[in-house]
């Protein structure tokens, strides 16, 4: 009686992993039926691709040439249009932005050697500063915030202080090493994971929610400009040749270090949300710790992405905190 029961149990265990086995193929192969415009022939009329040193970046530049620059970087899995709501008013207030596309993802071109570490993409950064001829102070978003606080340390004369939103940077990271999941160190099984996810336009929705206190101000407009880059050919490809970066915390940065952010000597600026569950406002106070004179702006009932959910609110902390670090300099 054991044993049948337990070949039951068994029998539904394999059933229930074909099943779930057969959707993952399903999804995968929706994925690349999706994913069939080129990116040479895709580029948003808003923007354009600068050549680089680091290879070639997507950006969406706006307000006065003669204006200071702002070198804005988005999240992980988003591009330079998360910006599109919010930088209006820092060009009504006389600043130029520059909203750029970290590959592999927006409209920048993906690295061939698939080499998207903090360092590589705070390299990026920098590279893109010096082919667009500016200074710029640098505003950075969540994941964003890694390369571009790595670049404000590998090459500080580049830049004129920085301004991070909900920055996930990791600090200590470097001392717990880890390791990528076993099951996740194919790259076929992470194209299937990326599918169903990331990449997966059912779940879009769902996935931001997570990140959001206000659930109820992601817009399917919204979501549709955060699926735009999607159809471009190999796009889940090459988010599952990134996202290891994503899981496991970089060894050989700066930016992980705390001491490190004694050095720092340009003005630097905090805003976050006081309801932000994926980089808690903790982390915050130990970022503005680290860096010891870093003022801190908290939003109110906001999460980890305030450009969604009070992109007011996150307008106007932007301008007072380009303010304090433009009286820095």
């Amino acid at each position: 009686m054991v044993h049948r029961v337990l070949r039951g149990f068994l029998g539904i265990v394999v059933v229930l992993a074909m099943v779930a086995g057969v959707v993952l193929l399903g999804l995968r192969a929706t994925a690349a039926l999706r994913e069939t415009n080129v990116l040479a022939d895709s580029i948003p009329r808003e923007g354009r691709r600068v050549e680089t040193d680091a290879g070639v970046i997507y950006v969406e530049e706006a307000g006065p040439v003669s204006g200071i620059p702002l070198l804005l970087v988005h999240g992980s899995v988003g591009w330079s249009r998360i910006w599109a709501e919010i930088t209006p008013a820092l060009n009504r207030n006389g600043y130029r932005t520059i909203a750029m596309d970290l590959p592999p993802m927006g409209f920048s071109d993906p690295d061939p050697g698939e080499n998207y570490g903090r360092v590589a993409q705070a390299g990026r950064i920098t590279a893109l500063a010096r082919a667009l001829g500016v200074r710029p102070i640098l505003i950075a978003h969540s994941f964003g915030a890694g390369p571009t606080i790595e670049a404000a340390m590998l090459t500080p004369d580049s830049f004129r202080g920085m301004v991070l939103v909900s920055a996930a940077v990791g600090l200590d990271a470097h001392l717990e090493p880890r390791a990528l999941p076993v099951v996740l160190r194919s790259l076929a099984v992470r194209q299937l994971a990326i599918s169903a996810t990331a990449t997966n336009f059912y779940a879009t929705g769902a996935l931001v929610r997570m990140f959001l206190n206000r659930k109820d101000m992601l817009t399917r407009a919204q979501i549709e400009t955060l699926q735009q880059p999607w159809r471009l050919q190999g796009t889940t490809r090459a988010l599952a040749g990134w996202v290891p970066n994503l899981l496991v915390p970089p060894t050989d940065a700066l930016s992980t270090r705390p001491l490190s952010y004694a050095d720092v000597e340009m003005p630097v600026a905090l805003i976050w949300g006081d309801s932000d569950t994926t980089t808690p406002l903790a982390q915050a106070e130990a970022l503005q710790a680290a860096l010891g004179d870093a003022t801190l702006a908290v939003l109110p009932d906001v999460g980890h992405i305030p450009q969604i959910e009070d992109p007011e609110a996150l307008r106007a902390a932007l301008v007072a905190a380009l303010a304090q670090v433009g009286a820095g300099q």
